[in-house]
């Protein structure tokens, strides 16, 4: 078996133990499990129905048996899957044979087993183990660690919500803001592209090869096949799709992968971001013990959380938005590329929990300098125009934009050059004080109210 050094995708191989927390949904192994719990849940259901009078109802005892071959599926039964595979050349049929061999074991089931995946085509199983999969995935890992990641962020805004910082618009210095207000607009955006992933519906159909309950209906033509399929799929937690071809057409898996593109873009803008700050001083990275920022700069400690966060995103979104596009579009009533491109599910959502990881780690190495940001505002007096000019408009001064545009455009303008222009201004002696008193680091408006707010 190859090792971590050996493996191909930086998923099973640099970065394995960071990607382990999604193994138990998008590996091999995990897609073969939930395979079988839904082959077994399908079985079940059938057994529970009186119609279905051929099919003898099963005990309590045999029902926790049938339960159990689930929560004990271990890799042993996924590998003899395998194998079977060899010979079949397909995944779900291989499957259908190792339970019938599983189950004709057992007294209580051998009387059933030609109801193991009756009426079913591969896609009735498939789709609802990818809903699952998807549905547990997002519930137990990708959602909270979203909120790890939005809960430090607010954190870090209330605790600087007063801390004033020089905005820049366009790359040049505008209007003050305070660090915990620019937080607190990420804080703000991720919680709408959490709610977005959150509220994506998971779909599920069970109607046979082209979606029209052949099989069903002409091994019982007068049982309503449409309210019992109906049952099971939502008795799985999910939403019955009642219109399909033989696969279900994806669209909400592409609403859900396109919700996650949406978060992660948000996440590798405030990537970005950070790694300016950085770069400006306005943050330093606490050091860790043994740590090498360069092989040949000693002074060096690098944002490499943060550029590694925005890689893995990159990436993830690359997959996420392709599987978006592609998953919905299948040749008349289906063809299977689908089920290749789906097998990327895992490595699409594990680069994305990878950046979240790294911008975790990130957001905890930052110690702020205030002294660097204090000195950044007291460089760029000419922020304080658009203040002064908007006082003197109140107070009818003509061309108050055009007078300050000949003072500061394109230049730094300093405390002395702005007082001596506020000073011979035509405007009320209290609104000149104010003006006077007014500094880049008191000129934020809004900004720690809201922030504190968030």
């Amino acid at each position: 078996m190859a090792s971590p050094l050996t493996a191909l995708s930086p998923l099973d191989g640099r970065y394995a133990r960071s990607a382990d927390p999604l193994r138990p949904y998008f590996s091999e192994h995990a897609l073969i499990r939930y395979r079988v719990r839904v082959e077994l849940a399908w079985l079940m259901a059938l057994a529970a129905e009186p119609a279905i009078s051929e099919l003898k109802p099963f005990s309590r005892a045999t029902v926790a048996g049938l339960n159990g071959l689930v929560s004990t599926f271990s890799e042993d039964d996924s590998r003899k899957i395998k194998i079977i595979e060899a010979a079949t050349n397909h995944d779900v049929k291989a499957i259908e044979y190792w339970l019938k061999a599983k189950l004709g074991k057992s007294r209580a089931v051998q009387g059933a087993l030609e109801f193991v995946h009756f009426a079913a085509t591969s896609e009735d199983i498939n789709n609802l183990a990818y809903a699952l999969m998807l549905g547990d995935s997002r519930r137990k890992l990708l959602l909270p660690r979203l909120d790890e990641l939005i809960a430090a962020l607010r954190a870090q805004a209330l605790r600087h919500a007063a801390l004033p910082m020089l905005a820049r618009t366009h790359g040049q210095s505008a209007s003050p803001t305070t660090l915990g207000k620019e937080l607190a607009n990420v804080v703000q955006r991720l919680r709408r592209a959490r709610a977005r992933i959150a509220a994506v519906p998971l779909l599920g159909k069970m109607n046979g090869a082209t979606g029209n309950y052949h099989a069903h209906s002409i091994a019982y033509p007068k049982f309503d096949w449409e309210r019992f399929c109906a049952r099971f799929v939502e008795g799985l937690g999910l939403q019955f799709n009642p219109y399909t071809t033989q696969i279900e057409p994806h669209d909400w898996i592409a609403e859900l992968f396109d919700a996650y593109a949406g978060a992660n873009t948000i996440l590798l803008d405030l990537d970005r971001d950070l790694w300016g700050y950085i770069s400006l001083g306005y943050f330093r990275q606490k050091t860790k013990q043994g740590e090498v920022g360069s092989s040949t700069m000693p002074h060096k400690v690098n944002p490499i959380d943060f550029e590694n966060s925005e890689g893995n995103l990159g990436v993830a979104n690359a997959l996420l938005r392709h599987l978006a596009d592609k998953l919905p579009v299948s040749r008349w009533q289906r063809d299977i590329s689908d089920s290749t491109a789906l097998r990327n599910t895992g490595t699409a959502l594990g680069n994305t929990l990878l950046g979240y990881g790294a911008c975790l780690r990130g957001l905890a190495r930052l110690a702020v300098d205030p002294r660097r940001l204090a000195e950044d505002l007291d460089a760029n007096w000419e922020v304080l125009t658009e203040a002064v000019q908007q006082v003197m408009r109140r107070h009818g001064v003509a061309g108050a934009y055009e007078k300050l545009k000949a003072l500061a455009s394109g230049k730094r303008l300093g405390r002395r050059q702005l007082a001596a222009f506020v000073r011979a201004l035509p405007i009320p002696a209290a609104e000149r004080q104010r003006l006077l008193a007014l500094t880049p680091a008191t000129y934020t408006g809004l900004a720690a109210k809201l922030a504190r707010r968030v």
